[in-house]
């Protein structure tokens, strides 16, 4: 299926929920699927909305499927926050985080750090141990004036059996509640597959977008100018694609019916 489209497809840069796996369960034989991407000479990166685990984590979540890959290789939207942060505030500081490990072990490595008192901007993510203190903080904060970052705005989570809220839920909430909106630097921001490209050398011409959902990982690859995929074993549904625009250049059911 992918050696239909010209010009020839030089990288791919996949989504991972609904993608590669369902929670813990893989979406098909990942061995055979990546074995088949070595086959057709592809180069490839991940980029995820998905903060809640950090690259180092994420290597080790492929790995535990039979997927070797390289941390440089993956991209998340805990990056991306970074990325805009380093803009804004370049010596670092402290930030008000709603997240998981993956996002704080980020956020630290970049120079910001968990701290209410003297926070400079929230960071809002996916957080499986959310609060209502913490939404209170949250709303606090940034109606005292400061900046409200999301790293995703996907509203649900692909979980084997069924859909848990998102991200986009939670910052919904914080938003209804100061009557701010985030700035959300996840896809269908370009920016995660700009980067993905930069580390893959490859262009808009030849690098093919995958993923399970028309509002971020398709409307993200047309914002960044690349040709996409949209895969059938995530969010979206084949009904959707009728009143979506702009409409990917592949649908398929899945990962392995696209490289296989």
């Amino acid at each position: 299926m992918i050696s239909t489209l010209q010009p020839k497809v030089r990288g791919i840069i996949l989504d991972m929920d609904g993608v590669l796996w369902r929670g813990n369960e893989s979406i098909g034989s990942l061995p055979k699927i990546f074995e088949a991407v070595q086959t057709l000479g592809l180069k490839v990166t991940f980029a995820t909305n998905n903060a809640t685990l950090s690259p180092k984590q994420y290597q080790e979540k492929l790995a535990s499927f039979g997927v070797i890959v390289e941390t440089w290789q993956i991209i998340n939207s805990a990056m991306a926050a970074v990325f805009l942060l380093k803009k804004l505030f370049p010596t670092g500081g402290y930030v008000f985080a709603i997240g998981e490990d993956g996002l704080l072990s980020t956020l630290a490595e970049g120079g910001f750090y968990q701290n209410e008192d003297g926070a400079l901007a929230v960071i809002v993510a996916l957080d499986r141990q959310l609060t209502y203190q913490k939404l209170c903080r949250a709303t606090r904060l940034i109606r005292s004036g400061l900046p409200f970052i999301g790293t995703n705005s996907d509203k649900t989570l692909a979980v084997p059996g069924g859909f848990d809220p998102g991200a986009g839920a939670i910052l919904g909430a914080i938003e209804i509640s100061t009557d701010v909106k985030p700035t959300v630097v996840g896809k269908p921001s370009p920016v995660m597959l700009e980067l993905a490209m930069q580390r893959m050398q490859t262009s808009e011409a030849d690098t093919l977008v995958v993923g399970d959902r028309l509002e971020t990982d398709i409307l993200g690859g047309f914002n960044a100018g690349c040709r996409t995929a949209l895969v059938l074993s995530g969010v979206t549904k084949e009904s959707d694609i009728e009143k979506w625009s702009p409409k990917p250049d592949l649908v398929v059911a899945n990962l392995e019916s696209l490289l296989c």
